[in-house]
């Protein structure tokens, strides 16, 4: 279970350092969701209740969807939301993917609900980070992806 919620909070940290991502409790303090745009790209519920926590992230390219679906656990979101590309992973399970395919999926459903302007700087921080420069920060807390 430890390893499940360090994923979660891995996961967590990752999305809302994306490009003006915010956390939102829509539904009361027990299941958070981060935004962008006011579009929900992943459902976080939490990570302090009896069960293991999960994500639900939209993936839309098949071959991420289809890596997504063969996780243990893994089925398409409730409420009608599997039916549009997202897709339930829990993290508890033996096998469950790692924080870093996890958050490969999460800026994937980032990118699927940002707008074009955001996904225009995510790739400007990635290419800065790639060519070894700094990123320009604004002190905000989700400075970086």
């Amino acid at each position: 279970m430890k390893a499940a919620v360090r994923r979660w909070e891995a996961v967590r940290e990752f999305a809302l350092g994306l490009p003006e991502a915010v956390e939102e409790h829509p539904w009361g303090p027990e299941d958070a969701v981060v935004k962008v745009n006011r579009k929900i790209f992943v459902f976080l519920g939490n990570a302090d209740g009896p069960e293991a926590p999960g994500v639900s992230v939209k993936l839309k390219d098949e071959a991420l969807h289809g890596h997504a679906m063969t996780a243990p656990g893994a089925e398409p979101t409730g409420y009608g939301l599997g039916r549009a590309g997202w897709v339930s992973v829990p993290l508890g399970e033996k096998g469950a993917p790692t924080a870093e395919v996890l958050c490969e999926w999460v800026e994937e459903s980032y990118r699927t609900v940002a707008l074009k302007r955001h996904v225009r700087e995510l790739d400007a921080r990635i290419a800065d980070r790639a060519a070894g420069r700094a990123p320009e920060r604004d002190g905000g807390e989700n400075d970086w992806a």
